[in-house]
């Protein structure tokens, strides 16, 4: 009987020039040598360019004064300050516009997304009017009609619209009181970011114990609980006092109070409704996403419309919903460079606008406001990504 060779027969080995991996990394690196090559042809190109020009280059001008005024600014700045100051006024700006519309956007569009789907015939028709002519009419257009139509169309100073005597709207913008607190206030704020902090460790908490024994804890509650009852304690321990800075007719203007320039309304206005239009349909396809199954074997358990909206549905649906929100949230941030058609000083106008006609860094402008938005976009992108980790499905 002839013996059976059970050696395992070894593939032949490939040739060093048809080796997949070999040929792959060969690739990617002559790729990359074609990249950076093309940049560098660039940069040589524009420096010589710039030379031939007579035209200095550099980030010194950061240091120079820069001469010229912002009606709106979230920190001091005057003619004398630098231009690096007004690049943080613009940077400063946008990131409260986009932090505000975000804010509001996420709300409205969850609401008006559910809102599609409800058995009301008429709470549904009108989300779908909401959506459908909001997501239709490009958002510079929209910018104007709240800017010009809508808010510059606003009555006089003289016949400005008062309610209570503390809140003011006219033409020149919307005035509210201004909270004035005192040095022990800082307690206060303490003790609100405990009742938070608090909160998280409750929700933890209260998860692990669902998790072990079946039994649910009144979470949203407590907390709210909380966040009041614990700042309020603070603020009768502590005596800290607040008085509130009224707007006050001067003049030919009101003085005192917060004031909203009629420029960042708008755009505020404008980039919420038309992104919650876009998150409202991506909240509806993630809702529609979840099996009904889920919905009947909810129901089977006896959970009301709302408990299975909260407990059931959404965080199902949250899975399909959190990375096109990203996107939306990129755009938004992205699309407030329109400001610059209604006269707002975010970024690109003040930046991309006024500091680059005045000192002529086309190349050093440019890049530097390029890399702004390329780091905010990164920077949302890697937190809503991590979100995403946090609620995606694990398999085991």
């Amino acid at each position: 009987m002839a013996n059976q060779d059970a050696t395992p027969e070894v593939a032949p080995k490939a040739s060093f020039f048809n080796d997949p991996k070999i040929r792959g990394i060969f690739y990617q690196v002559l790729v990359a040598a074609l990249v950076l090559s093309a940049f560098y042809m660039i940069a040589v190109n524009t420096a010589a360019n710039l030379e031939r020009q007579n035209k200095s280059t550099g980030f010194d001008f950061f240091w120079s004064t820069s001469g010229f005024d912002i009606f709106f600014t979230l920190i001091p700045y005057g003619r004398a300050s630098y231009y690096w100051e007004a690049f943080l006024v613009g940077l400063l700006n946008t990131l409260l516009v986009s932090v505000i519309g975000i804010f509001f956007a996420t709300i409205l569009g969850f609401l008006v997304g559910v809102a599609r789907l409800s058995k009301n015939w008429i709470v549904s028709r009108l989300a779908m009017l909401y959506v459908e002519i909001l997501r239709n009419v490009p958002l510079l257009l929209q910018l104007f009609f709240w800017y010009f139509a809508v808010l510059k169309a606003m009555p006089g100073v003289k016949q400005s619209y008062e309610w209570l005597g503390a809140i003011v709207l006219n033409r020149r913008g919307l005035y509210l009181p201004a909270p004035q607190p005192d040095d022990k206030f800082i307690f206060v704020v303490i003790a609100l970011l405990i009742a938070v902090v608090g909160s998280f460790i409750l929700r933890h908490w209260a998860l692990r114990r669902l998790e072990a024994t079946g039994k649910r804890f009144p979470v949203l509650w407590t907390a709210i609980g909380v966040i009041v009852l614990l700042p309020l304690l603070a603020w009768l321990l502590s005596g800290t006092h607040m008085t509130f800075e009224l707007p006050v007719l001067a003049g030919f203007n009101y003085r005192g109070g917060l004031s909203l320039p009629p420029e960042f309304m708008a755009l505020a206005l404008g980039l919420t409704l038309y992104t919650a239009a876009f998150i409202a349909e991506i909240v509806r396809a993630g809702i529609n996403a979840v099996s009904s199954g889920q919905t009947e074997a909810a129901q089977s358990l006896g959970l009301k419309d709302n408990d299975r909206l909260r407990l059931v549905v959404i965080p199902q649906a949250m899975r399909v919903i959190v990375p096109p929100l990203t996107s939306q949230y990129l755009n938004l941030t992205k699309n407030s460079s329109l400001a610059a058609a209604i006269g707002y000083p975010e970024l690109v106008s003040v930046f991309m606008g006024t500091t680059l006609n005045q000192t002529g860094r086309a190349i050093e402008v440019v890049f530097i406001t390029m890399l702004v938005y390329l780091t905010l976009s990164l920077s949302t992108s890697a937190f809503m990504n991590w979100y995403n980790a946090r609620v995606s499905l694990v398999e085991r």
